[in-house]
């Protein structure tokens, strides 16, 4: 299959970014992993970092895999006003793109034909290692992967097949000497560009186990989890509204929670409310310690 019916079968399945890449081993970005770990970069934190010796090995997913094709699908929506009282969640988690691109991408092997494995928002694989080399998209330096269409508002998910398919290249793009998601953190997490210091980004200590520390607490605002700060000022990311206007949100998705509705909820409920949020412990009452942090910076804020 060329590259050029590679792409229109993914306009046909609803895919927005697509791009095939050699299986074979990421071996630069294993030794990155690898250093930053040893560095105490990552935190606790596990993911695709806790074993780069599957993460990094694409051709180890799947029996005489061939290809990747990795897939972006974009899920920028318009916020509406938040109300006072109410807690703030990132644009990703406001519904689960992840299962629609899921979807899409085993509709996809379906077609290609032969075996194949989907991995989407996955311990096993690093998915914007794929996509950089398809030139689905490239490293930003806030660490995130951006696309040419839709920056970085966007969720990735790979399919390894045993079809040979005919690669894409790398996009030659970088961020030039911008350095707005730096000055823009208000921790200092992204102090060294393209190297995300878990330590002090706030994405991490609304999902750690750890409470964060007490200088850290009025930075998250109305945060309740995750943070979008890097993508808010990302230039790639302008003009993004105009092209998205009237893009409808399905009516699941939730950009905002009642802070007090949280606090007021058995633990146990509210963790299976929000089963699509990754949460320490699956324990709820991590996520009522955030509610509690963003009422006190509104209380704050008021006064």
């Amino acid at each position: 299959m060329t590259a050029s019916e590679l792409g229109h079968l993914a306009d046909e399945l609803g895919i927005d970014v697509v791009g095939a890449a050699h299986a074979e081993p990421y071996e630069e970005t294993e030794r990155h992993i690898r250093d930053r770990r040893a560095r105490g970069l990552f935190v606790d934190m596990r993911f695709t970092m806790a074993q780069p010796e599957v993460s990094c090995h694409p051709e180890k997913l799947l029996p005489n895999a061939r290809t990747v094709v990795s897939a972006a699908l974009c899920y920028y929506a318009e916020e509406p006003e938040r109300l006072p009282g109410h807690g703030r969640l990132p644009r990703y988690t406001w519904y689960d793109a992840y299962a629609e691109l899921r979807e899409k991408l085993d509709a996809l092997g379906r077609r290609l034909g032969g075996e194949y494995r989907v991995l989407v928002d996955e311990n096993q694989h690093v998915d914007r290692e794929a996509a950089a080399r398809s030139g689905v998209g490239f490293y930003g330096k806030n660490t995130l992967l951006i696309t040419r269409r839709f920056g970085s508002w966007v969720v990735l998910g790979t399919l390894v097949t045993d079809r040979e398919l005919e690669t894409t290249p790398a996009l030659s793009l970088d961020c030039g000497s911008c350095t707005l998601c730096i000055e823009a953190c208000p921790t200092g997490a992204l102090d060294e560009p393209g190297t995300l210091d878990a330590n002090k980004c706030l994405s991490y200590w609304t999902q750690s186990a750890h409470d964060p520390p007490a200088d850290y607490r009025e930075a998250f605002g109305a945060q309740v989890y995750g943070c979008d700060i890097c993508q808010d000022v990302c230039p790639w990311n302008r003009g993004i509204e105009k092209r998205r206007a009237g893009q409808a949100l399905p009516t699941s998705a939730e950009p905002h929670v009642d802070l007090v509705d949280w606090l007021e909820a058995e633990p146990t409920e509210l963790r299976r409310r929000y089963a699509r949020l990754y949460v320490p412990r699956n324990d709820g009452r991590f996520l009522q310690r955030n509610a509690r942090i963003a009422l006190a910076n509104e209380r704050v804020a008021a006064r």
